[in-house]
């Protein structure tokens, strides 16, 4: 996979939403949005991110998981933008990235993959959080897929944050470790 070129065909978070989601799409990733709120030991541990780390997420505005979570995907890349560049492609418009990143055989979105600052893939996450499977299993077991209608829980959402960020966290302590690249900082 070109993971540089497929970084630089993407989208920054608002031109996704733009550029893909309806109005009433965008009112809905807004309203999450603006719910997201990072803690000061979270704001803390993300400015403390050195190496550069390209992020990708594959996503669609019409899905209810990314409603959530892209959200706080944006608020996680807005708190280091010197380390994180966060872009957004669509899953539809590009079947190929969609089959090479399926999840149990499936098109799951959103699918983030972590990157090197030279687009060495580090790691892949999606395509929900634990906090959120748990919450679905509590209330149901069997095939469900959300519609973004109604916002999650204040406490699902702080959760779900957390676990970001330590996806984040993990991903940024990989390439400070790495060998190859702690050779070409010097560090």
């Amino acid at each position: 996979m070109d993971w540089e070129r497929a970084f630089d065909g993407a989208l920054s978070y608002d031109d996704f939403l733009d550029r893909y989601g309806s109005e009433a799409e965008r009112a809905k990733w807004r309203r999450v949005h603006d719910r997201v709120a990072l803690t000061g030991p979270q704001r803390e541990l993300i400015g403390g991110f050195v190496r550069r780390m390209p992020v990708l997420c594959l996503a669609g505005t019409w899905c209810g998981d990314c409603v959530t979570q892209g959200p706080i995907l944006d608020h996680i890349a807005r708190a280091n933008p010197r380390s994180i560049g966060l872009r957004f492609l669509d899953r539809d418009a590009l079947p190929e990235l969609s089959d090479a990143l399926r999840i149990n055989g499936g098109r799951r979105v959103p699918t983030v993959v972590f990157l090197s600052e030279d687009f060495f893939e580090v790691c892949r996450f999606g395509d929900r959080t634990l906090s959120r499977y748990r919450a679905l299993a509590a209330s149901q077991l069997g095939l469900t897929c959300p519609t973004g209608l109604v916002p999650p829980a204040e406490a699902e959402l702080a959760t779900a944050t957390a676990e970001w960020v330590e996806q984040f966290e993990r991903a940024q302590l990989i390439l400070r470790l790495s060998g190859r690249l702690r050779e070409k900082h010097g560090d």
